[in-house]
């Protein structure tokens, strides 16, 4: 499994860096967002820490979204996801090699993000700022990963790109809500962060867990 894997997950990172179109879309939404709202509330001082929690994560949530409806666009051309069926490796580890691949991408874009996000909002984090590497790759891994399963589950829809939208806002509202109040914590310095930061990781095994376990189910499906 680990072979197949890995072999997935580096075919996904060749073609994504040769051609860059997914990466593109998320850093442009993401910008846009981040941009649009600074220029809509003009934010300064407690005013800034209390909403760049909000607009940090849903820049991620559009970034990752715009990313998401591409992800299986590549195995469709060609009947490549027909051959990926006929082989014994099992479908997880196709899923897990998008999923890695997917919050590499949004990763990046969050650390390219960051320092304009600094700047903008004039942020000066008052509570522990070390506290953000576990908050933004739990709330990204919660969103990549129901994304993914999501988008298998909804590939052979002609509205595709809505159904994904529909069915995974309201699933990924819980773990929205915990990046948010974590974050917002932390930049503040009010609070305890790490009840957020607990939930986030329950819902990622959860949910994780769940998609290894229905996976092969979706992508076998006719």
């Amino acid at each position: 499994m680990m072979r197949a894997l890995w072999t997935h997950l580096a075919k996904d990172l060749r073609i994504e860096l040769r051609s860059l179109d997914a990466f593109v879309s998320m850093l442009f939404f993401s910008l846009l967002v981040v941009v649009l709202f600074s220029i809509a509330f003009d934010p300064q001082g407690d005013f800034a820490r209390q909403i760049a929690g909000g607009v940090l994560s849903v820049a991620t949530m559009f970034a990752s979204v715009s990313a998401l409806n591409q992800a299986w666009a590549r195995e469709i051309r060609h009947q490549v996801m027909d051959a990926q069926r006929m082989t014994p490796a099992p479908g997880a580890d196709l899923f897990l090699a998008k999923v890695i691949a997917n919050f590499l991408f949004v990763t990046v874009v969050q650390i390219i993000l960051a320092p304009l996000f600094l700047v903008m909002y004039n942020l000066r984090i008052e509570g522990q700022a070390w506290l953000l590497a576990f908050v933004l790759p739990l709330g990204t891994w919660a969103l990549v990963g129901n994304g993914i399963f999501f988008a298998a589950l909804s590939i052979r829809s002609r509205n595709r790109e809505l159904l994904l939208s529909l069915i995974l806002f309201p699933i990924f509202i819980p773990a929205l809500l915990a990046m948010v109040r974590a974050t917002t914590s932390i930049l503040t310095g009010d609070g305890d962060p790490m009840l957020w930061i607990k939930l986030l990781l329950g819902y990622d095994i959860i949910f994780t867990t769940v998609s290894l376990l229905l996976f092969d189910v979706v992508f076998h499906a006719d």
